[in-house]
Protein backbone atom coordinates (compact mmCIF):
# COMPACT_ATOMS: atom_id res chain seq x y z
CA UNK A 1 0.00 0.00 0.00
CA UNK A 2 0.95 3.58 -0.20
CA UNK A 3 3.68 4.62 2.12
CA UNK A 4 2.49 8.21 2.26
CA UNK A 5 5.45 9.28 4.33
CA UNK A 6 7.48 8.99 1.13
CA UNK A 7 7.60 11.70 -1.48
CA UNK A 8 4.83 11.52 -4.05
CA UNK A 9 7.31 10.54 -6.72
CA UNK A 10 8.17 7.37 -4.81
CA UNK A 11 4.67 6.40 -3.83
CA UNK A 12 2.41 4.54 -6.19
CA UNK A 13 -0.45 3.41 -4.05
CA UNK A 14 0.03 -0.14 -3.07
CA UNK A 15 -3.52 -1.20 -3.39
CA UNK A 16 -3.57 -1.32 -7.13
CA UNK A 17 -4.61 -4.90 -7.55
CA UNK A 18 -5.21 -7.63 -5.02
CA UNK A 19 -6.37 -10.65 -6.97
CA UNK A 20 -8.59 -13.26 -5.43
CA UNK A 21 -8.34 -16.26 -7.67
CA UNK A 22 -9.01 -19.92 -7.08
CA UNK A 23 -7.11 -22.33 -9.27
CA UNK A 24 -8.80 -25.52 -10.45
CA UNK A 25 -7.51 -28.31 -8.21
CA UNK A 26 -8.69 -31.13 -6.00
CA UNK A 27 -7.91 -29.15 -2.84
CA UNK A 28 -10.57 -27.26 -0.96
CA UNK A 29 -10.56 -23.57 -1.99
CA UNK A 30 -8.75 -21.31 0.44
CA UNK A 31 -10.55 -18.08 -0.43
CA UNK A 32 -12.09 -16.43 2.61
CA UNK A 33 -15.71 -15.39 2.91
CA UNK A 34 -16.49 -12.01 1.28
CA UNK A 35 -15.53 -9.16 3.56
CA UNK A 36 -14.57 -5.52 3.81
CA UNK A 37 -10.97 -5.24 5.01
CA UNK A 38 -9.66 -1.65 5.02
CA UNK A 39 -5.88 -1.22 5.07
CA UNK A 40 -4.31 0.32 8.13
CA UNK A 41 -0.68 1.33 8.56
CA UNK A 42 -0.05 -0.65 11.73
CA UNK A 43 3.37 1.00 12.19
CA UNK A 44 1.55 4.21 13.19
CA UNK A 45 0.05 4.01 16.72
CA UNK A 46 -3.17 5.86 15.90
CA UNK A 47 -5.83 4.95 15.12
CA UNK A 48 -5.65 1.55 16.77
CA UNK A 49 -7.57 -1.42 15.42
CA UNK A 50 -9.70 -1.55 18.55
CA UNK A 51 -10.51 2.17 18.37
CA UNK A 52 -11.75 1.86 14.79
CA UNK A 53 -13.71 -1.29 15.60
CA UNK A 54 -15.39 0.34 18.60
CA UNK A 55 -16.27 3.46 16.62
CA UNK A 56 -17.62 1.75 13.49
CA UNK A 57 -18.22 -1.94 14.10
CA UNK A 58 -15.64 -2.77 11.40
CA UNK A 59 -13.65 -5.76 12.66
CA UNK A 60 -11.55 -6.98 9.72
CA UNK A 61 -8.45 -5.08 8.64
CA UNK A 62 -5.48 -5.49 6.31
CA UNK A 63 -2.26 -4.65 8.15
CA UNK A 64 0.50 -2.86 6.22
CA UNK A 65 3.30 -3.84 5.88
CA UNK A 66 5.63 -6.65 6.91
CA UNK A 67 9.06 -6.23 5.32
CA UNK A 68 12.52 -7.71 5.72
CA UNK A 69 14.64 -6.04 8.39
CA UNK A 70 18.29 -5.02 8.17
CA UNK A 71 19.47 -8.55 9.00
CA UNK A 72 17.86 -10.07 5.90
CA UNK A 73 15.06 -12.62 5.70
CA UNK A 74 13.53 -11.63 9.01
CA UNK A 75 9.94 -10.31 8.97
CA UNK A 76 9.33 -7.02 10.75
CA UNK A 77 6.71 -4.28 10.71
CA UNK A 78 7.77 -1.62 8.24
CA UNK A 79 11.25 -3.15 8.13
CA UNK A 80 12.15 -1.65 11.52
CA UNK A 81 9.67 -2.77 14.22
CA UNK A 82 10.09 -6.31 15.56
CA UNK A 83 7.38 -8.76 14.59
CA UNK A 84 6.67 -9.40 18.29
CA UNK A 85 6.21 -5.71 19.13
CA UNK A 86 3.92 -5.61 22.17
CA UNK A 87 1.81 -2.62 21.09
CA UNK A 88 0.99 -4.12 17.71
CA UNK A 89 0.37 -7.67 18.90
CA UNK A 90 -1.74 -6.50 21.85
CA UNK A 91 -3.88 -4.46 19.44
CA UNK A 92 -4.28 -7.44 17.10
CA UNK A 93 -5.15 -9.84 19.90
CA UNK A 94 -7.62 -7.39 21.44
CA UNK A 95 -9.37 -7.09 18.08
CA UNK A 96 -9.46 -10.87 17.73
CA UNK A 97 -10.95 -11.14 21.23
CA UNK A 98 -13.78 -8.91 19.94
CA UNK A 99 -14.41 -11.39 17.12
CA UNK A 100 -12.25 -9.51 14.61
CA UNK A 101 -9.62 -10.71 12.17
CA UNK A 102 -6.56 -9.41 10.36
CA UNK A 103 -4.99 -9.98 6.96
CA UNK A 104 -1.25 -9.35 7.08
CA UNK A 105 0.20 -7.62 4.01
CA UNK A 106 3.79 -7.88 2.85
CA UNK A 107 5.42 -5.76 0.17
CA UNK A 108 3.99 -2.34 -0.65
CA UNK A 109 5.52 0.78 -2.14
CA UNK A 110 8.78 0.63 -0.19
CA UNK A 111 11.15 -2.27 0.51
CA UNK A 112 13.00 -4.26 1.42
CA UNK A 113 10.52 -6.96 0.44
CA UNK A 114 10.73 -10.33 2.16
CA UNK A 115 9.92 -11.74 -1.25
CA UNK A 116 13.23 -10.69 -2.76
CA UNK A 117 15.31 -10.79 0.42
CA UNK A 118 14.60 -14.41 1.36
CA UNK A 119 16.83 -16.50 -0.88
CA UNK A 120 14.66 -19.54 -1.47
CA UNK A 121 11.06 -20.72 -1.45
CA UNK A 122 11.70 -22.64 1.78
CA UNK A 123 13.15 -19.57 3.51
CA UNK A 124 10.27 -17.38 2.36
CA UNK A 125 7.70 -19.97 3.43
CA UNK A 126 9.33 -20.06 6.86
CA UNK A 127 9.06 -16.26 7.07
CA UNK A 128 5.38 -16.43 6.12
CA UNK A 129 4.79 -19.03 8.85
CA UNK A 130 6.43 -16.76 11.42
CA UNK A 131 4.08 -13.93 10.44
CA UNK A 132 0.99 -16.11 10.73
CA UNK A 133 2.09 -17.61 14.05
CA UNK A 134 2.95 -14.23 15.59
CA UNK A 135 -0.33 -12.59 14.62
CA UNK A 136 -2.61 -15.60 15.12
CA UNK A 137 -4.13 -15.29 11.67
CA UNK A 138 -4.22 -17.43 8.55
CA UNK A 139 -4.57 -14.67 5.94
CA UNK A 140 -1.71 -13.28 3.83
CA UNK A 141 -1.68 -10.48 1.27
CA UNK A 142 1.28 -9.84 -1.04
CA UNK A 143 1.27 -6.25 -2.30
CA UNK A 144 3.34 -6.19 -5.48
CA UNK A 145 4.67 -2.76 -6.41
CA UNK A 146 8.15 -3.92 -7.37
CA UNK A 147 9.57 -6.90 -9.22
CA UNK A 148 9.70 -10.15 -7.26
CA UNK A 149 11.03 -13.65 -8.03
CA UNK A 150 7.59 -14.81 -9.12
CA UNK A 151 8.11 -18.56 -9.13
CA UNK A 152 9.95 -18.54 -5.81
CA UNK A 153 7.18 -16.50 -4.18
CA UNK A 154 4.42 -18.68 -5.56
CA UNK A 155 6.24 -21.86 -4.54
CA UNK A 156 6.44 -20.50 -0.99
CA UNK A 157 2.77 -19.48 -0.99
CA UNK A 158 1.78 -22.90 -2.35
CA UNK A 159 3.70 -24.58 0.50
CA UNK A 160 2.03 -22.55 3.22
CA UNK A 161 -1.40 -22.82 1.64
CA UNK A 162 -1.13 -26.59 1.30
CA UNK A 163 -0.04 -26.93 4.94
CA UNK A 164 -2.47 -24.50 6.57
CA UNK A 165 -5.24 -23.68 4.10
CA UNK A 166 -4.01 -20.08 4.24
CA UNK A 167 -6.03 -17.55 2.27
CA UNK A 168 -3.74 -15.68 -0.10
CA UNK A 169 -4.36 -12.43 -1.93
CA UNK A 170 -2.26 -10.46 -4.35
CA UNK A 171 -2.65 -6.69 -4.44
CA UNK A 172 -1.68 -5.38 -7.87
CA UNK A 173 -1.21 -2.08 -9.67
CA UNK A 174 -3.76 -0.87 -12.20
CA UNK A 175 -2.55 0.65 -15.44
CA UNK A 176 -5.81 2.20 -16.64
CA UNK A 177 -9.56 1.98 -16.21
CA UNK A 178 -10.04 0.43 -19.65
CA UNK A 179 -6.89 -1.71 -19.40
CA UNK A 180 -6.93 -3.16 -15.89
CA UNK A 181 -3.80 -4.42 -14.18
CA UNK A 182 -0.36 -3.79 -15.62
CA UNK A 183 1.38 -6.55 -17.63
CA UNK A 184 3.78 -7.43 -14.83
CA UNK A 185 0.92 -8.04 -12.42
CA UNK A 186 -0.63 -10.40 -14.95
CA UNK A 187 2.67 -12.32 -15.16
CA UNK A 188 2.74 -12.78 -11.38
CA UNK A 189 -0.80 -14.13 -11.46
CA UNK A 190 -0.01 -16.47 -14.33
CA UNK A 191 2.81 -17.85 -12.18
CA UNK A 192 0.37 -18.27 -9.27
CA UNK A 193 -1.97 -20.22 -11.53
CA UNK A 194 0.90 -22.40 -12.76
CA UNK A 195 1.87 -23.25 -9.17
CA UNK A 196 -1.69 -23.99 -8.09
CA UNK A 197 -1.98 -21.13 -5.63
CA UNK A 198 -5.59 -20.20 -4.86
CA UNK A 199 -5.47 -16.41 -4.77
CA UNK A 200 -7.81 -13.49 -4.37
CA UNK A 201 -6.77 -10.73 -6.75
CA UNK A 202 -7.05 -7.22 -5.37
CA UNK A 203 -6.44 -4.46 -7.93
CA UNK A 204 -5.35 -1.13 -6.50
CA UNK A 205 -7.90 1.07 -8.19
CA UNK A 206 -5.95 4.27 -7.57
CA UNK A 207 -3.37 6.46 -9.24
CA UNK A 208 -4.16 5.15 -12.73
CA UNK A 209 -4.91 6.96 -15.97
CA UNK A 210 -8.50 7.71 -16.94
CA UNK A 211 -10.40 10.02 -19.24
CA UNK A 212 -13.65 9.49 -17.33
CA UNK A 213 -14.84 12.66 -15.57
CA UNK A 214 -16.29 10.71 -12.64
CA UNK A 215 -13.67 8.95 -10.51
CA UNK A 216 -16.20 6.50 -9.05
CA UNK A 217 -17.06 5.36 -12.58
CA UNK A 218 -13.34 5.02 -13.37
CA UNK A 219 -12.68 2.89 -10.27
CA UNK A 220 -15.50 0.50 -11.19
CA UNK A 221 -14.36 0.35 -14.83
CA UNK A 222 -10.83 -0.56 -13.67
CA UNK A 223 -12.27 -3.34 -11.50
CA UNK A 224 -14.31 -4.71 -14.41
CA UNK A 225 -11.27 -4.60 -16.71
CA UNK A 226 -9.25 -6.50 -14.10
CA UNK A 227 -12.01 -9.10 -13.90
CA UNK A 228 -11.71 -9.56 -17.65
CA UNK A 229 -7.99 -10.27 -17.22
CA UNK A 230 -8.77 -12.94 -14.63
CA UNK A 231 -10.95 -14.70 -17.20
CA UNK A 232 -7.89 -15.01 -19.41
CA UNK A 233 -5.69 -16.36 -16.61
CA UNK A 234 -8.25 -18.83 -15.26
CA UNK A 235 -10.40 -19.67 -18.31
CA UNK A 236 -11.99 -22.69 -16.63
CA UNK A 237 -13.45 -20.73 -13.74
CA UNK A 238 -17.09 -19.69 -13.73
CA UNK A 239 -18.00 -16.01 -13.75
CA UNK A 240 -19.36 -16.30 -10.20
CA UNK A 241 -16.11 -17.86 -8.96
CA UNK A 242 -14.03 -15.23 -10.73
CA UNK A 243 -15.98 -12.45 -9.05
CA UNK A 244 -15.47 -14.15 -5.68
CA UNK A 245 -11.75 -14.05 -6.39
CA UNK A 246 -11.78 -10.31 -7.08
CA UNK A 247 -11.01 -7.59 -4.57
CA UNK A 248 -11.11 -3.84 -5.14
CA UNK A 249 -9.07 -1.25 -3.24
CA UNK A 250 -9.32 2.48 -3.99
CA UNK A 251 -7.53 5.28 -2.17
CA UNK A 252 -10.02 7.42 -0.29
CA UNK A 253 -9.97 11.17 -0.68
CA UNK A 254 -7.29 12.85 -2.74
CA UNK A 255 -5.04 10.72 -4.96
CA UNK A 256 -1.64 11.80 -6.22
CA UNK A 257 -2.97 11.89 -9.79
CA UNK A 258 -5.30 14.74 -8.83
CA UNK A 259 -8.42 12.57 -8.71
CA UNK A 260 -10.60 12.52 -5.62
CA UNK A 261 -12.49 9.49 -4.31
CA UNK A 262 -15.49 11.06 -2.62
CA UNK A 263 -18.03 9.70 -0.15
CA UNK A 264 -20.56 9.36 -2.98
CA UNK A 265 -17.99 7.27 -4.88
CA UNK A 266 -17.72 4.98 -1.86
CA UNK A 267 -21.47 4.41 -1.82
CA UNK A 268 -21.38 3.73 -5.57
CA UNK A 269 -18.56 1.20 -5.24
CA UNK A 270 -20.18 -0.64 -2.31
CA UNK A 271 -23.42 -0.94 -4.28
CA UNK A 272 -21.51 -2.32 -7.29
CA UNK A 273 -19.51 -4.75 -5.13
CA UNK A 274 -22.65 -6.09 -3.46
CA UNK A 275 -24.48 -6.45 -6.77
CA UNK A 276 -21.54 -8.33 -8.31
CA UNK A 277 -20.78 -10.48 -5.23
CA UNK A 278 -17.04 -9.88 -5.30
CA UNK A 279 -14.72 -11.33 -2.67
CA UNK A 280 -13.23 -8.32 -0.90
CA UNK A 281 -13.52 -4.56 -0.64
CA UNK A 282 -10.80 -2.45 0.94
CA UNK A 283 -9.33 1.04 0.81
CA UNK A 284 -6.16 2.92 1.67
CA UNK A 285 -6.36 3.68 4.53
CA UNK A 286 -8.13 3.79 7.89
CA UNK A 287 -5.50 6.22 9.17
CA UNK A 288 -6.54 8.69 6.44
CA UNK A 289 -10.27 8.31 7.14
CA UNK A 290 -10.87 11.73 8.66
CA UNK A 291 -11.46 15.28 7.49
CA UNK A 292 -8.77 17.06 9.47
CA UNK A 293 -7.11 18.58 6.38
CA UNK A 294 -9.81 19.47 3.81
CA UNK A 295 -8.37 20.98 0.67
CA UNK A 296 -4.83 19.98 1.55
CA UNK A 297 -2.35 17.82 -0.31
CA UNK A 298 -2.12 14.05 -0.08
CA UNK A 299 -1.38 13.05 3.50
CA UNK A 300 -0.79 9.77 5.37
CA UNK A 301 -3.06 10.92 8.22
CA UNK A 302 -6.10 12.52 6.53
CA UNK A 303 -8.12 12.25 3.32
CA UNK A 304 -7.73 15.91 2.27
CA UNK A 305 -11.50 16.25 1.81
CA UNK A 306 -14.36 17.37 4.06
CA UNK A 307 -15.74 14.28 5.82
CA UNK A 308 -16.62 12.88 9.20
CA UNK A 309 -14.24 10.74 11.20
CA UNK A 310 -14.15 7.15 9.88
CA UNK A 311 -16.98 7.90 7.46
CA UNK A 312 -15.49 5.80 4.66
CA UNK A 313 -15.00 2.88 7.04
CA UNK A 314 -18.67 3.02 7.99
CA UNK A 315 -19.73 3.12 4.33
CA UNK A 316 -17.48 0.21 3.33
CA UNK A 317 -18.85 -1.82 6.24
CA UNK A 318 -22.01 -2.02 4.14
CA UNK A 319 -20.26 -4.49 1.81
CA UNK A 320 -21.68 -7.96 2.39
CA UNK A 321 -20.51 -9.76 -0.73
Amino acid sequence: MLRLRKAASTIFVALAATVAVSVPSTAEPAVAAPTAAPYIDITIPQPSLVDVANATGQKVFTLAFVLADSTGCNPSWGGTIPLDDARILNDIHALQAMGGEVIVATGGAAGPYLEYTCGSADALAAAYRRILDATGTNHLDVDVEATIPQDTVNQALAQVQAERGTTVSYTMRVLGDDYGMDPYSVQVLQSAAAHGVDVLVNPMTMEFGSSRPDWGDAVIAAAEASLGQLRQIWPGMSDADLRRHLGVTPMIGRNFNGKVFQLDDAHQLVDWANANHIGRLAFWSAGRDNGSCPGGGVSPTCSSIAQGDLEFTSIFRGFQG
